[in-house]
């Protein structure tokens, strides 16, 4: 039985952050996703790759990064969006929150991130590399997640447009800068936002490749953290 259900998910201080959850019967890991700068859970992009990966078996976690209120002070300041520290953290605490979940806490995990939000993954997944199974990028900006680079142990791959040069330039720059394992996908004729027809589904199946071999693979949350 599919299990498809709004969440609020706790956050430091008291902050909760609204998602949507999707857990296909008998999920092999779980995919959380984090949007690009000015985008939330309800990126239209972002649900579609969500909804491929779960014919693949995956259990997906589209969340906002920022609150309503912080959103309202980033369409002003368009601050908050390039504050990769603070989306990190935000996804670090998703991963603690679904490992308290019943129905969540025997699956490994994977990060989606786009634009601002493949930095944030990165980031998020060098604070605590046993519980973070694989990572992929689309058109994301991983230059953006700096000295954290080095540190990424999981299986990373990065997926960009062939009409997107200067983002194709930052990513193969930060793939120098990983020391974990990699790959980088050019996808020909697309953009930056996957718009042209047929870009998106080759996202869907690179990214669902990517996590299906190595969250398939991946053991999962550390012992002392099962329930």
């Amino acid at each position: 039985m599919t299990l498809d259900q709004a969440v609020e998910v706790p956050q430091r201080g008291g902050v909760q952050v609204s998602g949507d959850l999707n857990l296909p019967a008998g999920a092999i890991g779980l995919v959380v996703f984090a949007h690009g700068s000015g985008s939330s859970r309800h990126s239209p992009r972002n649900r579609m790759v969500a909804h491929g990966l779960q014919h693949l078996g995956l259990a997906t976690l589209l969340m906002d990064l920022l609150t309503p209120g912080e959103e309202q002070v980033d369409v002003r300041t368009r601050r908050l969006r390039f504050d990769i520290e603070l989306l990190a953290e935000r996804l670090a605490a998703a991963t603690t929150w679904l490992s308290e979940q019943d129905a969540t806490s025997h699956l490994p995990i994977g990060y989606f991130g786009a634009s601002t939000g493949a930095a944030a993954a990165l980031a998020a997944g060098a604070r605590d590399p046993s519980r973070v199974g694989a990572v992929v990028s689309r058109g994301g900006r991983p230059d953006l997640a700096g000295e954290h680079l080095g540190d990424v142990r999981a299986p990373t791959l990065l997926i960009v447009g062939s009409l997107d040069e200067v983002v194709i330039g930052l990513n193969r720059q930060a793939y120098g800068q990983l020391r974990c394992e990699r790959r980088l996908e050019v996808v020909p004729g697309a953009s930056h936002l996957f718009e042209e027809p047929g870009a998106l589904e080759e996202v869907v199946q690179l990214a669902g490749a990517w996590f299906s071999q190595h969250l398939g693979a991946h053991e999962g949350w550390p012992v002392e953290d099962a329930r």
